[in-house]
């Protein structure tokens, strides 16, 4: 057992050796060719256009954005629906840095950090550097973390496909955890959510036995709950109630730009930053639950402690600006490395893309890589191409978004709730899913109110079956002993690193930075 851990590692390196002499440029040229196609190059346009445009409008986002345009998908290749949805989601990491610095109404959770020192920045007559500091910085991070993904994903794939069940079992375990640690708000709560996902993904018929499960006699749970109607449900409704409750006053007396181009001096400030919100953020990305949020975050606090000026930050510091955009920006695009390898999604956004592959009937995992390799390297081609796209437009197009962001949301939800209904009836063409979609609203909003953040619920609903299956598994080929799961070596470390990971949330410091997370998404 202990040679086939070691094996595991050494396969490792001999496939990030073996990647890196011969088959990155061939990999990257096959992604070029499937991602540089008119129909591939529209769908990355308009994921990316859409992208900042739902990060300018406070309170729609990237996950309720996928979650209603799922259906849509449907009917598109897998490699153009998949570099879509990837560049709504990064691009309105770009977008939503646009209210946060013209009016201090971020318009996505990641980009609360930049509202700090941004606003205050407009404030000062400064708000084409502060835009163009963002930009700058998103584009950078956003280029290497694509790198980054193309280094480190095949050969963590190749390692993947030798995980057993009970491997893959302690791994789910690992990224429920991490997900529950790194979840702002209560403990409780995130544990509770937990379940509440893994109850409702094994709704159902049994695969292996044939008997229904959690349907309460309705033929129309059969199958199973759908994804998209959760997830419509959950974020699509439950935003469009939250947000007409508290409805935002949006102004913004800035109608011209000036000095966009950083001069010499400023251009030194910002380069520090912008090297380690990249790598603070390339490297939490990958950290199930992390992701965009938490990079943000810590990039603030370590600028802050390596200023020589800490009193300047929140007052303007141009340093408040371009480390947490890179930051961000890294850590959204550094979250496909666990989806696209291990079928393992880092965040709510991710567990969407991986609705996504379902719904193309795709299984999300480590043979992506081997099975659909133009789908896997056009959609990290296709990210490079999007960041140029959003350089292009980001800061011409800073007009339209301003123009954007008065329009009264009152006006924006029937169209946002039309869309939903007809996103899932069209699914099933039953009017079942559009009542149990409302029903999932309701859920969504009573969650809400109680402080329960949705995010884990979604985890576990996607994961819950998988880990049931890898369990069922593991039990077999073990002809029923439960030990298996601390017998394989790797499951035995998997499980202890999610106890310890379990262990941290209890130390104060993180407790006290848990509840400051959940006040500031608040």
């Amino acid at each position: 057992m202990r040679s086939s851990f070691f094996e595991r590692l050494s396969t490792f390196r001999q496939a990030c050796s073996g990647s890196s002499q011969h088959g990155s440029f061939s990999n990257l040229w096959l992604g070029l060719q499937t991602a540089v196609t008119f129909a591939n190059l529209l769908y990355c346009l308009i994921g990316v256009f859409l992208g900042t445009a739902v990060g300018v409008l406070p309170g729609i986002g990237p996950i309720a954005t996928i979650a209603m345009l799922l259906p849509v998908t449907f009917g598109l290749p897998p490699v153009s629906a998949l570099i879509m949805l990837s560049g709504i989601y990064y691009g309105a990491q770009y977008g939503g840095s646009t209210t946060a610095i013209l009016i201090n109404l971020p318009g996505e959770s990641s980009s609360v950090v930049t509202a700090l020192d941004g606003y205050r920045m407009a404030r000062n007559g400064q708000a084409g550097l502060a835009l163009a500091v963002a930009a700058i910085g998103s584009f950078i991070a956003g280029t290497f973390s694509t790198f980054l993904v193309a280094l480190f994903a095949p050969p963590l794939a190749d390692v993947a496909l030798k995980f057993g069940p009970a491997d893959y079992f302690s791994l789910m375990v690992l990224g429920l955890v991490a997900s529950v640690v790194l979840a702002s708000g209560s403990l409780l709560h995130a544990l509770a959510m937990i379940v509440v996902g893994l109850v409702l993904g094994l709704v159902g018929t049994d695969v292996n036995t044939g008997v229904s499960r959690y349907a309460f006699g309705m033929p129309q749970l059969s199958d199973g709950i759908g994804f998209v109607v959760v997830a419509m449900g959950v974020f699509g409704l439950c935003e469009i109630v939250a947000n007409l409750e508290n409805e935002n006053e949006r102004s913004s007396d800035i109608t011209t730009l000036s000095g966009m181009l950083p001069t010499r001096e400023q251009w030194k400030r910002i380069t520090g930053p912008i090297v380690r919100g990249t790598a603070l953020g390339s490297l939490l990305g990958i950290l199930p639950g992390g992701g965009a949020l938490l990079a943000s975050f810590a990039s603030y606090s370590m600028e802050k402690k390596l200023s020589k000026t800490p009193e300047a930050f929140g007052r303007g510091a141009i340093e408040g600006v371009a480390g947490p955009e890179s930051a961000n920006n890294a850590g959204a695009q550094t979250s496909f490395i666990p989806m696209l390898t291990l079928g393992i999604p880092a965040n709510p956004v991710m567990a969407l893309m991986i609705g996504a592959l379902m719904l193309q009937g795709i299984q999300p995992g480590p043979a992506i890589v081997t099975e659909q390799p133009g789908l896997f390297w056009g959609v990290i081609v296709s990210m490079w191409i999007g960041n140029v796209f959003l350089l292009i437009l980001n800061l011409p197009l800073i007009g339209l978004w301003v123009r954007m962001i008065m329009v009264p949301y009152h006006i924006l939800y029937p169209a946002i709730l039309v869309f939903c209904c007809i996103g899932v009836f069209s699914l099933s063409n039953t009017t079942f899913d559009v009542y149990l979609m409302a029903l999932f609203g309701l859920l969504g909003y009573v969650f809400h109110k109680l402080g329960c953040e949705p995010t884990p619920m979604l985890l576990g609903f996607i994961l819950g079956p998988m880990m049931e299956e890898f369990l069922r598994r593991a039990l077999v080929l073990s002809e029923g002993r439960a030990d298996v799961l601390v017998r394989e070596p790797l499951s035995c470390f998997l499980l202890v690193v999610s106890a310890l990971v379990l262990a941290t949330v209890f130390v104060p410091a993180i407790r006290k930075k848990r509840e400051e997370t959940f006040v500031a998404e608040g």
